[in-house]
Formats: structure tokens, sequence, C-alpha cells
């Protein structure tokens, strides 16, 4: 099978930073989570683990409730400006968690945060689609490696500059404002010659309700939800807490922590580019399943790696390689997923499909963060709540699995 060179443009750019800056600001979050729960009052290492989860469930909850609206919002304004907006909209609300005084005025900072963040979470997959109809497998993975280029920025300058004993406000701060400007790619004016091709029909309640009434009715859409919110789970459990349980666990400083949330970026990075350059639309349930497969005793080398049993600089090396490797194993679970499930239903509303999948994910990502921050609160050590990853990781995989039957039966969706 020939391959057709990628073709990138100016809304490739901008769907790109919308990605890194959208990963920024999730990540910022956890990766000073240790500093800002004991100027916050909610220290990690004094049964604070489970207001740290939920930081994200919170910010979910209201993830969920902007998927849900996206669509409307995106027929009515179009999607370049709801992108646009949503962006502008996130890096307002970090900001403004840079001025928390305490645990519950940040809480509903991370509300308003969620909210922008959702309706990218839910648009930004079909703008790209939009971009890229004749080949969405491989643009679509390629946007997403820029969720890892967001983490690896976030990992160098957040950390980095909280190692130097820079304010964790002003780094939120700072990071806000970028992610307000970088919101203009999509809201400066367009060229006539090259304006982003918006779909012209407008969904009214109506229109969307039949729409969302045909989706709900395919088996093989709750099939493939179910992926969704374990392979998210996996993804985002251990990018959440992978910081902190280096800074707990090997009692290093905050910028080596955050380093090996870097080589998890690193790896996801790669893994999604490499994804996207060989995804082919009979190859997607097979790179979910070898990637599962890989990733699990990966995961369980984190949890059986021990501070003190070797030299130092074995230990940190090891540690550094399985974060990577990781990184590259769980890295296509969620753009692979959603084009999966968009092929499979050739006869639904591919946006919406986008947005639904995107509803049941980001649910994954915060039920997860929590259970594994209730985890160490539990039994004392987040290296143990690693094991939380593995066992999302195999209920992926029995969905793939099954998922495969049916396709190898000719099973009806």
């Amino acid at each position: 099978m020939s391959r057709e060179p990628l073709k990138f443009g100016r809304y490739d750019v901008a769907s790109y930073s919308a990605f890194t800056m959208y990963s920024v600001c999730s990540l910022a979050i956890p990766l000073m989570i240790v500093a800002m729960g004991k100027d916050l009052g909610f220290p990690l290492d004094k049964g604070g683990m489970s207001a740290g989860g939920l930081l994200h469930a919170a910010r979910c909850s209201l993830m969920i409730a902007a998927l849900v609206l996206c669509s409307l919002i995106a027929s009515r304004i179009g999607k370049r400006l709801t992108m646009g907006f949503c962006v502008l909209f996130f890096g307002a609300g970090i900001t403004a968690c840079a001025f928390s005084v305490n645990y519950w005025m940040l809480l509903p900072c991370l509300v308003l945060v969620g909210f922008g963040e959702g309706i990218c979470e839910g648009i930004a997959t079909p703008f790209i689609q939009d971009l890229h109809s004749d080949a969405p497998e491989r643009y679509v993975n390629i946007g997403h490696a820029f969720w890892s280029v967001g983490i690896f920025a976030a990992v160098i300058f957040a950390s980095g500059l909280l190692a130097l004993g820079v304010s964790w406000r002003t780094i939120l701060g700072g990071l806000g404002i970028l992610s307000m400007i970088s919101s203009l790619f999509f809201l400066w004016r367009e060229n006539p010659e090259k304006k982003y091709p918006e779909t012209e029909d407008k969904i009214d309640l109506k229109v969307l309700w039949d729409r969302t009434c045909l989706i709900v009715k395919q088996k093989c859409f709750w099939r493939c939800c179910g992926a969704m919110f374990f392979g998210a789970g996996a993804e985002f459990g251990l990018t959440f807490w992978s910081a902190a349980y280096i800074e707990l666990t090997f009692k290093t400083s905050v910028f080596v922590a955050g380093l090996g949330t870097g080589a998890i970026a690193v790896g996801m990075f790669l893994g999604r580019t490499f994804f996207g350059y060989i995804a082919r639309p009979g190859r997607l349930r097979y790179i979910n399943l070898f990637a599962a497969l890989a990733t699990i005793p990966l995961s369980l080398g984190l949890v059986f790696l021990k501070p003190g049993v070797m030299p130092d600089w074995a230990t940190f090396t090891i540690l550094f390689i399985l974060l990577f490797l990781c990184g590259l194993g769980i890295a296509p679970y969620w753009p692979t997923t959603q084009v999966f499930g968009v092929q499979k239903m050739p006869h639904c509303d591919s946006t919406l499909l986008y947005i639904y999948f995107s509803a049941l994910g980001v649910p994954g990502c915060g039920f997860f963060s929590w259970f594994m921050g209730f985890m160490g609160d539990r039994l004392g050590d987040l290296r143990a709540t690693i094991l939380v990853v593995p066992c999302s990781l195999l209920v992926f995989i029995g969905f793939t699995l099954y998922e495969g039957w049916l396709s190898r039966s000719n099973k009806k969706c």
C-alpha cells in the first residue's frame, strides 16, 4: 500500500498548540501537588493523597458537562472559534488557580479549568479529522502526540523552576498566560483562501438528540466506551501520580521527579508519532492489544522497584527506562480507540462519537487518579498503588479481544 506524504498547515499548528497547552495545564497541578499540598493544607505525606486525587476528579466533573455541550456550541459558532475560546478559557482558569489561598478555593478554580479543557477534549479530535478526512487515523495520533510535548514542557519548565525556588503560583500564572496567547492561532482572522472546513449544517437539539439515540443503540459504542474508560485510567493514572510516586518513594527532588514524568512524555510522543505513521484501519485493534500487553509487565516493574536495594544510579536508570517504555506502551490507547470506534460506526455522526468517547474517557482519568490517591492513603505507599495500572489494562485488553472476536465472527456492531 502506497503512503501519501503527511501534509500540515496553519490549523494543524493551532491544534498542536491546543493539545500542548491543555497538557501543560493538566499536568502542572500533579507536578506541583506536593508543594501545593504543603501551602494549602493537604500535605500528601500526611494523609492528603485522597484530597490531591479529588482535585482531578472535580476537574473532570465539569469536563464531562462541557463534553456534553460542546457539539451544540461548535455547531453554532464553528469548531475553529470553539477551540479558540476553550483554550482562552482554561488559560484564564489556570491563572486563577495561582491566586488560591486554600484548598477549597483551588477546587472551584480547577472546575472552571475543566470546563474549558472538556470542550477542547471534545472538539480537538474532530477538528483534526475535518482537516484530514482522507486519513484521520494518521493525523489524530500525531495530534495527540503533542499532549506528550506539553507533559515534557511542563516537566522542564514547571518542575525545573520549582526546584530553583520559584513559587508554584508564579509558574501557574505564567502557564495560564501562555495558554491564552496560544488561543490566537484559532481566533486570528482567517485567510479567505485557506479557511477551516467547517461543517455547513447547524445542529439543533432535536437533531442532536436523534443522532445521540442512534449512537447509544450501538453495542459497539458501549464496548469502545468501556475500553476508553480503562485505557484512559491506565494512561492518566500513571501520568498523574508518577512525579509524586518518585518524589515520595525515592526521596528525591521535585525536578528529578518531574523528569520521570518527562520520560513518560517522551515515550508517549514517540509512540503516538510512530503509531500515527503506521496506523491503517485494519491495524488499530492490534496496535492497542500489543501495546497493552507490553505495558503490563513494565508497570509491574515499577511496583517492585525499591530504593536502597541497588546503587542509586542503577535504581534511577532502571526507573527512567521503565517509565519511558511505559510511555511508549500507553501512547495509543486514547486516540486509536476513538478512531477505531468511529470507523466501526460509519453511519453515526463522527463528531458526536469523538465527543462521547472522550466523555467516557475523562471519567476514567478522574476516577483512577482519585482511586490511586485513595489507595495510597490506605496503604501508605504510592508504589503499591501502581498495581491499579496493570489491572485496568487487563480489562482494556478484555474489551479489545472481545471486539476482535466479534469482528472475526462478522457479528453486527
